[in-house]
């Protein structure tokens, strides 16, 4: 699960670098740092999650 997740935020990222989303707080592409602080975090929640048990 967190590969999959993994390769998902990151081809967000790329897309964010190309051509800025326009959501609030990612209005440039130098805002992409934001997407992978997020995906740090949401990767070790499901690492958490996963191991956790």
């Amino acid at each position: 699960m967190s590969k999959l997740l993994a390769l998902v935020i990151l081809g967000i990222m790329l897309i964010q670098i190309i051509k800025p989303l326009g959501l609030p707080g990612l209005r440039q592409r130098r805002d992409f740092w934001k997407l992978a602080a997020a995906a740090l975090a949401a990767i070790a929640l499901t690492v958490l999650i996963s191991h956790g048990r």
